[in-house]
């Protein structure tokens, strides 16, 4: 009669003894995945700030010399919004359309090879977009390095990431929106227009803000599509054009140390504008679980 409490008290032991080693690694692991993250914060706050100021970001780097203290991003700024903005116009409506087919009309053979081909393009490295729009769009058609086709290049990491995200809310809206639509007598297409977008909106925004962060950042692209430029340059269709990628990778080369500080603020300026579209993007997903609850 006695061995039965023992075996439990020995056995409960046991599986506290397995939950507190177990709760340790996953601790233990938390504070190695974060611990570098914060580091390069930390040092890119530190190193960024100093060289930071409303001039530097209101300021272009045209006739700056290799020496020269003045200076600024606005150039990059300018360009990068451009650039991003012409992805977002292309990625963004004809991802959705892909996600809409393949959740709303597609079937068979065809709908499988469209997922494959999405999760393809998922992988592609960064630097294979940019050398296509380079051989296709500045050398076949002579077009010329332009904010134009470091758009295009963008848009080509940035379509995969939008239709995945688009699939995957618009896969959570619940059959029953959809039959309720049917049983009114509304086309599917209205249907789709009125009742599935405005349900999955939330967490398409937050697919769509989420891609418009990765692309953001990237580089490899744009050193083959827009070759970079130290003047503002409204005109992102003809004729070279900087960015923050570039501004951060030209300055980061120079062996002199005002260069080195200028890159140091322009990386914190990026990490700053990719923050700010990471909390809105956490914050439309928190909205959109409160709206589900």
């Amino acid at each position: 009669m006695t061995a039965l409490p023992i075996t439990a008290h020995r056995t409960s032991t046991r599986r506290r003894v397995v939950n507190a080693v177990a709760c340790s690694l996953l601790g233990l692991s938390v504070v190695v995945a974060v611990a570098p993250l914060v580091v390069v914060l930390g040092y890119t706050l530190a190193e960024g700030a100093r060289s930071i100021s409303w001039g530097f970001l209101t300021h272009s780097m045209r006739g700056v010399g290799p020496r020269d203290k003045t200076g600024g991003i606005y150039h990059a700024i300018v360009g990068s919004v451009e650039q991003v903005g012409i992805a977002g116009l292309l990625a963004v409506p004809f991802g959705l359309l892909v996600a809409i087919y393949i959740v709303e009309y597609g079937r068979g053979r065809f709908r499988t090879g469209v997922r494959f081909l999405i999760d393809v393009m998922t992988g592609i490295p960064s630097i294979v977009a940019g050398l296509f729009i380079f051989a296709f769009w500045v050398l076949a058609l002579h077009k010329g390095f332009s904010g134009l086709a470091a758009g295009l290049a963008l848009s080509v990491l940035m379509l995969p990431v939008v239709v995945r995200s688009s699939e995957e809310m618009l896969k959570l809206v619940p059959d029953a929106l959809r039959e309720a639509s049917y049983a009114l007598g509304v086309p599917k297409w209205r249907t789709i227009v009125s009742v599935v977008l405005p349900a999955a909106s939330a967490g398409i925004t937050t697919g769509v803000m989420l891609a418009v962060a990765r692309v953001t950042g990237e580089t490899a692209p744009l050193l083959l599509t827009t070759f970079g430029f130290d003047s503002v340059r409204y005109q992102p269709l003809h004729g070279a054009q900087s960015s923050l990628p570039l501004f951060i990778f030209s300055q980061a080369q120079s062996p002199v140390t005002v260069a080195i500080h200028r890159a140091w603020a322009g990386a914190l300026t990026l990490i700053a504008i990719v923050l700010v579209l990471t909390i809105v993007a956490r914050a439309l997903t928190a909205r959109n679980r409160l709206g589900a609850e």
